[in-house]
């Protein structure tokens, strides 16, 4: 490989979200990596650093430019650079959506479990979270159509927020289902709002298929959400974009997201989205192929040492999404036994809704040194678990 994915990067002490943990703590559950930035990345912010001023920033035209390009290489989707909207991250962009396309008291569905934080813009913004929980079976996920439907049919019902690839369980939604979906929510009057933050992050052969790609009806009723920081670990640069192919709907995300005042780039959030997508190909595969191998021996390792433990079938991201269900129907309080026994710091499952209180969220995008120490400390603290309940 040209790039050191199994360098340890010492990111205590740093202001890290992740890192604000115990000497002897690993934390294994937010969603950011523990890689180095790729070098053409740092070497474009060093650049900018260069420039020793950092007032206010536009959103110049290669930031669209950029997005447009990457869409159509990798994933053959063509955008017109008109439909892109600049936004401080992707969660700012969900809430200042949810709050201007919906009002107070209507129903927001989404699909649990699902990534936490959709439940906070919804709840947060006094909308109503409508859960319709996914079907369960032979360690995959499938949508309950009939019950989906009948909840995108209700009255109050006026949006879903959808998650593709999704987290937790790193699905890639394949072309049927998403026909399915953006077609209720059309016939039931259902704004959809996709984030698609994981989309590069795709295991193997799987394909990530765009929404807004599926037809042009359904573009017309659909607003995405992207970004690179997911797949580039750039989150702390604050840096997504809104694509909105409808004229009428882009005036409302556009003046929404400016009164929000989540519309205006900082010093570095143009400069590292463009390096990204224009410079940073070839880190971004080396580091799948890096993500599949350790992903392969987390599998092996659960098979082997913990076969109490099942893996969830995935096709995407960096989260181990843990089926649990042999050792406990509570795991926020076997995360917590976890932590304070081995110090492992792991995502209770039970934040994600649905039937996630049977498992846990591990992030395994990390040198493989780390993600050894973790499985063991995994191992231990399920080994002691069961001792203290007596099994």
């Amino acid at each position: 490989m040209s790039y050191n994915f199994d360098e340890r990067l010492d990111r205590r002490n740093s202001n890290s979200y992740k890192w604000q943990v115990g000497d002897d703590e690993l934390p294994m559950w937010v969603a950011d990596m523990d890689f180095r930035v790729a070098p053409e990345i740092i070497q474009t912010l060093e650049k900018r650093i260069a420039q020793d001023a950092f007032g206010y920033n536009i959103v110049s035209e290669d930031f669209q430019a950029s997005i447009v390009d990457w869409w159509q290489k990798r994933h053959q989707f063509k955008m017109k650079q008109d439909w892109i909207l600049f936004c401080t991250g992707v969660v700012p962009a969900i809430s200042s959506i949810v709050r201007k396309m919906t009002r107070p008291n209507e129903n927001i569905v989404i699909l649990t479990p699902v990534y936490n934080i959709f439940f906070n813009s919804i709840i947060n913004n006094e909308r109503r979270v409508l859960p319709s929980e996914m079907n369960y079976q032979n360690n995959r996920y499938e949508v309950n159509f009939v019950d989906l439907e009948e909840k995108l049919a209700r009255a109050e019902t006026t949006m879903l927020i959808f998650c593709n690839p999704h987290n937790p369980i790193g699905k890639v939604w394949d072309l049927e289902t998403l026909i399915l979906i953006g077609e209720m929510c059309i016939k039931y009057g259902v704004l959809l709002l996709s984030d698609e933050i994981h989309c590069d992050l795709t295991h193997d052969l799987t394909t990530y298929i765009p929404f807004a790609s599926v037809s042009e009806k359904i573009a017309q009723n659909t607003i995405t959400c992207i970004s690179a920081t997911k797949a580039f670990n750039l989150a702390g640069l604050q840096t997504s974009a809104i694509i909105v192919p409808d004229p009428e709907l882009r005036k409302r995300v556009e003046r929404g997201i400016n009164t929000d005042e989540v519309a205006e780039p900082n010093s570095f959030a143009i400069q590292a989205t463009v390096s990204a997508f224009s410079n940073g190909e070839g880190w971004l595969e080396e580091l799948n192929i890096y993500l599949k191998n350790n992903r392969n021996f987390l599998e092996n390792f659960i098979q082997k040492d913990l076969s109490e433990i099942v893996v969830v079938h995935s096709e995407a991201t960096y989260l181990a999404w843990l089926d649990c269900t042999y050792i406990t129907n509570n795991t926020k309080v076997l995360c917590q036994f976890i932590r304070e026994k081995t110090g492992l710091y792991l995502s209770e499952g039970d934040l994600f809704g649905g039937n996630g209180h049977q498992f846990v969220r591990l992030n395994y995008a990390c040198p493989l040194s780390l993600l050894k120490d973790g499985l063991q400390r995994l191992k231990k603290g399920i080994h002691m678990y069961a001792e203290a309940k007596g099994d």
